[in-house]
Formats: structure tokens, sequence, C-alpha cells
């Protein structure tokens, strides 16, 4: 005779989860009108306050996390093909050496909208190496220009007469948002980890608002993979994202799955949707951080 299952064995794999949720934990329409409507209120978006002309968000995450992927995707959603204006990929080192502020526009030959994608170098666990958390700090402030060149030995450092003020409201980060690979996050080193816990201790004394992006979700679940829209069925999606949330110190609505165009010559609608949702909560929690400015938090 062989073995029956002792007791503790049959608990467990009663307790042994679904790969599937049999409903999703979160409620998202997956058809065209619903992107439609996302790309129009993103269109439509003018910062509260009328003295600053977009909103700014600032992406900030490890090497290869997907920063510069996020802003193509949100681009060629608004111009309706795939296209790769800021340079991706993944050397072992960041491929972004420099401070960029993209614009988004409203088709080929449209208007810019009222947000910037503000990328960075990528945060690496070597010290030294990668963007320094002093500059990140001075792009908070508004003091580092477009185009700048990162020094990971040697912050920027501000003439004698910048160290005196603060720029306008305008020129500083409206939310940052932590990019990181879903795939990577059991490998992220402590170092790195840190790093982010040092710049989110900085964003908490400025009352910077922060949200959380996990990128290639298709990668890390072959139930998304196959289809998308069970990103927020997939168990091991929902509990990564619980977990970003424990390790950040946010609330889960602050942390969102997306996937990233790459490989793909055509849009897609499922995708659109994921891309754009997390980009409009990126403009709400902008519009938070306006409105503590009005009411005199800063």
């Amino acid at each position: 005779m062989g073995n029956k299952p002792t007791a503790s064995k049959k608990v467990k794999a009663a307790e042994k989860k679904p790969e599937l949720l049999p409903n999703t934990w979160r409620n998202v329409v997956w058809d065209i009108r619903t992107k439609n409507n996302l790309k129009q209120s993103l269109q439509n978006y003018a910062p509260t306050i009328d003295s600053v002309p977009q909103a700014r968000i600032l992406l900030v995450g490890p090497v290869g996390a997907g920063k510069s992927s996020f802003f193509n995707s949100i681009n060629s959603i608004f111009r309706d093909n795939i296209i790769s204006e800021a340079e991706t990929g993944y050397k072992g080192t960041s491929l972004t050496l420099k401070y960029r502020t993209f614009p988004v526009k409203a088709g080929q030959d449209g208007p810019p909208l009222s947000f910037l994608l503000c990328d960075t170098m990528g945060v690496e666990d070597i010290e030294y190496r990668g963007v320094n958390t002093e500059d990140i700090y001075s792009i908070l402030k508004g003091h580092i220009p477009d185009n700048y060149t990162f020094n990971p030995v040697s912050p920027w450092q501000p003439a004698d007469s910048q160290t005196k003020y603060q720029l306008s409201l305008a020129d500083r980060i409206h939310c940052v948002v932590f990019v990181m690979d879903t795939k990577k996050l059991n490998a992220m080193q402590s170092e790195t980890w840190l790093k982010l816990r040092k710049i989110q201790q900085k964003l908490d004394s400025y009352e910077v608002p922060l949200l959380v992006l996990l990128t290639q979700v298709d990668k890390a679940c072959p139930h998304v993979e196959k289809n998308i829209t069970n990103v927020y069925r997939s168990c091991y999606i929902k509990d990564l994202i619980y977990k970003v949330s424990d390790c950040v110190g946010i609330p889960v609505s602050q942390v969102f799955p997306v996937k990233n165009y790459s490989h793909e010559i055509a849009l897609d609608t499922c995708c659109d949707i994921l891309l754009l949702t997390a980009m409009q909560q990126m403009l709400n929690f902008a519009d938070n951080y306006f409105d503590n400015f009005n009411n005199g938090t800063e």
C-alpha cells in the first residue's frame, strides 16, 4: 500500500492558491471604449495650477527596468503606431546617461500634452555607478536642466546663487514613479533597495507623491503572457504587487502592472489600457501635489 497523505499535507494542499483567481481583484473593462476614454482624458489634462504648464513625472529605477520603454510606449499610443524615441535596451549598465524631459504629442503633428516624462540614469547596486542620489534630489528641486550628463562620482553642484533660492513650482518634480522589472524583483540587490529608500525619504520630506510601475508582467507569469487581461486574475502578479507595496511602504492602490512595447509592431488595446491607466494615476497624484501646494503644506 502507498503512503497516505498526512493531515498537514492535506491542509497545505487545501490552502494552495489557484494560479488564476475566479474573478479580477481590480475591475477593468478591456475594450476600445475604455482605451479611448483614457486617451481623451490624458489629452484633456491640464495641471490645476495655472502657473504650471506641464506636470513633471520623474521615472526612477534600476538599470533596464523599463523607464525609457514606458515613455516610448505612451508616446506610441498617442502617435497610433509603435515608435522608439528614447534609447532602450540593457547592456549591463545604464543606456540613459543624460537627464531627459520627454513631451508627449497628441498625434504626429499635434501639440504637446500637458505632462512631461522625465528619464534618469539607472539606479545601480554599486557605489559610484548609476545615478547619484544627490542628483535625484537636485532634479526634485528643479535645478538640473534637460540634457544634463550624469556623473555617478561627482553629482551636480549648484552655483552660489542657486543655493539661495528654490525654483518655481513649474520647474520642480510633481510625482515620482519607481519603475521595476517584475522578473527581476526577487534578484534586486539590497544596495539598490537602500538607494531607492534614500530617495523615498527625500520624497517624503518634500511631500512629493510616489507610485510604482511594475514592467514586463507578461514575462513574469505565463497566464498573463498568454492573455494580458489575466493580469488582475494572476495570483503570482497579485502577490508581487502586495510584496512591492509592503517593501516600499505605499498602498497597493499605488502599484501598477504594465507591459511596455518592445518587440511588437502594432498596438494592442489591452496593453494600452494598462499603460494609460498608470499614466492617468500619475497625473492624479501630481494634482494632489498641486492641491497640497495650494493649501500651504509646503
